[in-house]
């Protein structure tokens, strides 16, 4: 029988984009047991809500995460507004959702290039990031910030975006969506990248579904679950369809990846021709007394912000619950089995986001 040894997987690792922390119990080269170790890092941003007023803790709140930077922001508004029965005007809704759809083309091109890099793949990591600049660019131009944007707030937007410049971007999208293609083609048929993901850390649908599993981690392996079904911001006039994939490995996560860069070019698109003339703001009076948990969909999954107010200008809890630390027990039931080679792939396969989870 092998002997069994602990190797200890990161926090710093030259693959790994985040300190992520899990020790690797091995049989030879292949892992039977993984044990995360979470808490590495510590901000204390929730405890900042009890001294920053609520409207002033919209800037932290985008500050959990640099990738999920907008869609932070836009959880804890709508949260704000459903316990103060603030009604937003439909234009703001539109641009919050075009700025949630750039943030998530954002993430996905910059986890497929760091996805590719895992992978060895030098070219097609920086094709990705390529892209991605495309990106930032747009979101620079229209919130004046490429990561952080600082447009949401409690009762709507603070900036609009000229008709002018909507025409511009919608026209740009049609070549950028080529180019996404293109890029999404080698993901999905290079034989290269097929030997290296097909089979490699399988979730099935019941376990992803028992364990929590959201986002493309979930709906990688079967569980149609993609919180913009609600209609939340101007989800529900788009006709929102989520994006499956059943075979639960890495090439099924990485898959729902690349047709969600697809999807969200799409929903960018009808957003644009769609667009209501109209307000971008209404004012706010009062402050918020009660409670409410409020959801959104990150690139990675699920947020939850649990908001709780007692009248006064300062909220008494904002406690979050970030598509991470739901997507951690499935990850520990991917590794066994897998050989050490190829765990910093399955690692990333569930976009992890350390930062974000431990705040």
């Amino acid at each position: 029988m092998p002997e069994r040894i602990i190797v200890p997987f990161g926090p710093q690792h030259p693959v790994l984009p985040e300190p992520i922390h899990i020790d690797l119990v091995l049989e030879d080269e292949k892992v039977v047991e993984a044990i995360p170790s979470i808490g590495y890092i510590h901000r204390g941003l929730e405890q900042l809500v009890q001294k920053r007023e609520y409207q002033e803790f919209v800037y932290v709140a985008e500050r959990i995460c640099g990738i999920c930077s907008f869609i932070h922001g836009l959880c804890y508004c709508q949260g704000i507004e459903k316990i103060m029965e603030i009604e937003v005007p439909d234009r703001a809704r539109y641009l919050r959702t075009i700025w949630s759809e750039y943030s998530r083309l954002h993430s996905h091109l910059l986890w497929l290039g760091l996805f590719a890099d895992s992978m060895g793949f030098e070219n097609l990591f920086m094709r990705s990031w390529q892209l991605r600049e495309k990106v930032l660019d747009v979101l620079e131009d229209t919130t004046g910030g490429r990561v952080i944007q600082g447009t949401c707030k409690v009762g709507g937007v603070r900036r609009d975006i000229v008709q002018e410049k909507l025409d511009e971007m919608h026209r740009g999208l049609e070549s950028f969506e080529e180019e996404c293609r293109d890029l999404g083609d080698v993901f999905l048929n290079d034989n290269t990248v097929n030997y290296r993901l097909k089979g490699l850390g399988v979730i099935s649908k019941d376990e992803a579904y028992d364990l929590g599993a959201v986002g493309p981690t979930a709906r990688g392996s079967g569980v149609e679950m993609d919180h913009r079904e609600t209609g939340y911001a101007a989800y529900g006039d788009l006709g929102f369809k989520p994006v499956i994939e059943t075979a639960g490995d890495c090439y099924a996560r990485c898959a729902v990846r690349v047709r969600e860069v697809y999807a969200s070019i799409d929903l960018i698109r009808r957003a644009i021709e769609e667009m209501p003339e109209g307000p971008i703001d209404v004012k706010v009076k009062g402050t918020p007394d009660g409670e409410y948990f409020s959801r959104a969909e990150q690139p990675r999954g699920e947020v939850v912000h649990y908001l709780r107010g007692n009248g006064t200008k300062h909220l008494v809890r904002d406690r979050i619950r970030t598509p991470t630390l739901a997507n951690i027990p499935p990850l520990v039931k991917m590794l066994p089995g897998v050989q050490l080679a190829d765990v910093p792939v399955v690692v990333l396969s569930i976009d992890p986001c350390i930062g974000c989870m431990e705040r």
